[in-house]
């Protein structure tokens, strides 16, 4: 789980961006940080980069392995 300390620069999101989920090796549709489903890792990341493959880590038999963004990173 995503951690922070100061609450007054982060702001709760409904987009539907945080609904996606996104195939390993695809481009990160957004800026921010992401979670595998299939085993919990996050990773931050800058839009238009490859999210990571499939065997980023072994992963139990039978995980659905997607990526969701869960921080979205707003750049001005």
């Amino acid at each position: 789980m995503a951690l922070y300390k100061y609450p007054s620069v982060v702001t709760k999101g409904e987009g539907e961006a945080f609904d996606l989920l996104h195939p390993p090796g695809t481009a990160a549709p957004h800026p921010g940080i992401y979670l595998c489903t299939g085993c919990g890792d996050e990773i931050a990341i800058a839009k238009g980069h490859t999210l990571p493959p499939q065997n980023h880590k072994q992963h139990p038999t039978g995980a659905s392995i997607k990526w969701r963004l869960i921080v979205f990173a707003v750049q001005k």
